[in-house]
C-alpha cells in the first residue's frame, strides 16, 4: 500500500492508496514544527476511526514547505520502515522532465499536477489549480511541464483585501445572485468571483495563442467546483487531480526500478 503525502502551504492531505483506489483522505493544518511522533498520532487516531486495515509499504512525498519534509521523512522511516520518494528530489524521477529555463525550481506540485494530468487527459493542457496560490500548468504533447502562471489565490485576495481596508468585512466567497452588489457582502463576492473568472479565462487564451494548438483546461484544488458554475471555464474538473499524480510518479519510479 502506498501513502501519498501532499504538503501544501494551508493543509497536508494524506491518502492511502491500494492499488487500485484511495481507500480514504486525511487533512491537516500544515505546520513546519510537528513532529514525526504528532503526524503519526494523529493519523493512526484516524485510520482506527475509519476502520481501515493498512499496512503502509511505500510513501511518496510532495510538499511546497521545504521545512516539512525532514519530519515526514523521519515519520515514513519510524513507522513504516521505508524510505519516502519525494518529488522535485534528484532520486524522484518524472514520466517526464521540465523543460523550463536552466536553474529553475518548478513547484513539486506543479510537477504532480502535470504527471497527473498528462496520466488522465494526455497532452496539450492548462491545469488550473485553486490552492494559496491561484496556478496556471501548461503541459506540453509530450507530457512535459514547460511553465505556468502564478496568481493570488482567492482566499489569500480576500484577506488581503481585509486587512487592508478596514471597513470591509471578511467575507466567504460564493457565486453571487447578480454582478451588481446592493450591500458590501455582494459587492465583494461579485468582485471576488468575476474577476476570477475573468482572470482564469484571459490568463488561459493567451496561453493558448501563445502556444499555437488547440488545449483543453483542466481544473482541481478547493475552490475549483465553485468555479465550475461558470458556463465554457473548463473543459474537466479532477478533485483528486494532485493524489493522482502522486500515484502516477509512484508507479513509474517502481517500474524503472524494476528494469
Amino acid at each position: 500500500m502506498l501513502l501519498a503525502i501532499d504538503c501544501g502551504n494551508t493543509n497536508t492531505v494524506f491518502s492511502i492508496w491500494d492499488g487500485e483506489k484511495f481507500l480514504c483522505t486525511l487533512r491537516t493544518s500544515t505546520h513546519h514544527a510537528r513532529t514525526a511522533d504528532a503526524y503519526f498520532t494523529w493519523y493512526s487516531t484516524l485510520v482506527k476511526h475509519y476502520g481501515i486495515e493498512v499496512d503502509i509499504t511505500d510513501v511518496i512525498i510532495s510538499s511546497t514547505v521545504p521545512r516539512v519534509v525532514f519530519n515526514l521523512r523521519v515519520f515514513a522511516d519510524r513507522f513504516f520502515g521505508c524510505r519516502p520518494l519525494v518529488v522535485g528530489k534528484p532520486d524522484c524521477l518524472l514520466p517526464a522532465n521540465p523543460r523550463v529555463d536552466e536553474g529553475t525550481q518548478v513547484g513539486p506540485d506543479r510537477l504532480v499536477n502535470t504527471a497527473g494530468a498528462f496520466d488522465r487527459f494526455g497532452g496539450d493542457l492548462v491545469v488550473v489549480d485553486f490552492g494559496t496560490a491561484t496556478t496556471f500548468d501548461v503541459v506540453a504533447h509530450d507530457g512535459a511541464y514547460v511553465g505556468g502562471v502564478i496568481a493570488p489565490g482567492v482566499n489569500l485576495s480576500l484577506e488581503a483585501l481585509h486587512l487592508a481596508a478596514a471597513a470591509l468585512p471578511h467575507v466567504d466567497i460564493s457565486k453571487p445572485q447578480k454582478v451588481i452588489g446592493t450591500h458590501t457582502v455582494e459587492c465583494i463576492q461579485s468582485g471576488v468571483f468575476w474577476g476570477y473568472v475573468g482572470l482564469v479565462r484571459e490568463i488561459c487564451e493567451r496561453i493558448k495563442a501563445e502556444a499555437g494548438v488547440p488545449m483543453k483546461v483542466i481544473s482541481t484544488g478547493g475552490l475549483a467546483p465553485l468555479f465550475q458554475q461558470a458556463a465554457d471555464l473548463f473543459d474537466e474538473f479532477e478533485d483528486d487531480l494532485t493524489m493522482h499524480g502522486l500515484t502516477v510518479i509512484h508507479r513509474y519510479n517502481k517500474e524503472i526500478g524494476s528494469t
